[in-house]
């Protein structure tokens, strides 16, 4: 009788500690493929259950979605226009904000990430951009208040710098790619 209860113990130990070293995996994973997205999720959700939950469902969705490379000459032609929306600032500042933005969200479709809405664009882009995703929330604030009396041009030069270190990140970033073609 005493051995199948030390068994049984054992067995529960044994399971105990494989929950353990899976869900330190796992969370060592988040952490590293979110990177500073991890613990603004964490807050944000108000604690790690949650928030792993969520990242998780965000790398799913993730998976699901058709990243694609993207072509040398297309790579070229976009930074073209990005050279070009620079160019816009020296004389409006405002209108070269918005112009990097909506670069940036063409950008994103071009590479297979939906764009129906900011936030949904966030999610998506956490999942191999987190490291980045700062800027473009930073950006996306200050491009939210262009043409207020609240935005100056300093501040509107770090929204550029800001949704050029996105930009730059999307055009290059070819890790991923779902389909078959590699550029």
């Amino acid at each position: 009788m005493w051995t199948g209860i030390i068994i049984a113990a054992a067995v529960i130990v044994l399971i105990l500690v494989a929950l353990a070293v899976r869900t330190t995996v796992r969370r060592r994973h988040l952490q590293e493929r979110f990177g500073p997205e991890y613990d603004r999720t964490v807050e944000a959700e108000h604690g790690r259950r949650a928030a792993e939950r969520d990242l998780t469902a965000r790398e799913q969705r993730h998976a699901d979605l058709e990243i694609r490379a993207l072509p040398s000459a297309v790579r070229d032609r976009y930074a073209r226009d990005w050279t070009s929306v620079q160019e816009h600032f020296v004389d409006n500042p405002d209108q070269a904000v918005g112009e990097a933005d909506r670069l940036v969200i063409t950008l994103m479709s071009e590479r297979g990430y939906p764009t129906e809405g900011y936030e949904q664009q966030q999610r998506d882009l956490s999942v191999e951009h987190g490291r980045t995703l700062e800027h473009y929330r930073i950006a996306h604030e200050i491009n939210g208040r262009v043409g207020s009396r609240d935005t100056s041009t300093e501040e509107l030069r770090s929204a550029m710098v800001h949704y050029r270190a996105l930009f730059e990140e999307l055009l290059k970033d070819d890790t991923h790619p779902s389909g078959d073609e590699r550029p």
